[in-house]
């Protein structure tokens, strides 16, 4: 499967996050933008991602009960999560992991290191139809 047709979902609260998200990642991916956990389940009941970008702090519902929530449905439950957050500490990221978090990355982010830690979840490097550990 190409990248294109891979599905990204952006979570976050921030207006400006989501659109640089979707900037970054639209030429690569087919991203849907949502800005609450309510608004990310209700999309679920449409489509299914290949991959989930979850920021932690949202008013309705953070981060991690979106995981717990993620986790505790079958249809959901091996969808691959990367938290993208300001959190910068140990507790957090362990929390996250914890709940099945793949990767975290810490906001500002690179474009550059965002494409990477994708590539490598999704299994292919952008460009190059190659696994990353090959």
């Amino acid at each position: 499967m190409k990248n294109e047709n891979k599905i990204i979902f952006l979570l976050d609260d921030n207006a400006s996050n989501l659109t640089m998200g979707r900037n970054v990642l639209s030429g690569t991916y087919t991203v849907y933008t949502c800005n609450s956990g309510v608004r990310l389940f209700k999309l679920l009941e449409k489509i299914r991602p290949h991959l989930i970008l979850l920021d932690v702090e949202m008013p309705d519902m953070d981060g991690f009960e979106v995981m717990c929530r993620l986790r505790g449905n079958w249809n959901t439950a091996d969808i691959p999560v990367i938290f993208l957050t300001a959190h910068d500490n140990e507790e957090s990221e362990i929390r996250g992991r914890t709940l099945g978090v793949r990767d975290y990355i810490i906001k500002p982010f690179s474009p550059e290191l965002l494409l990477e830690r994708i590539e490598t979840h999704l299994g292919s490097v952008c460009g190059r139809g190659l696994h990353p550990f090959s």
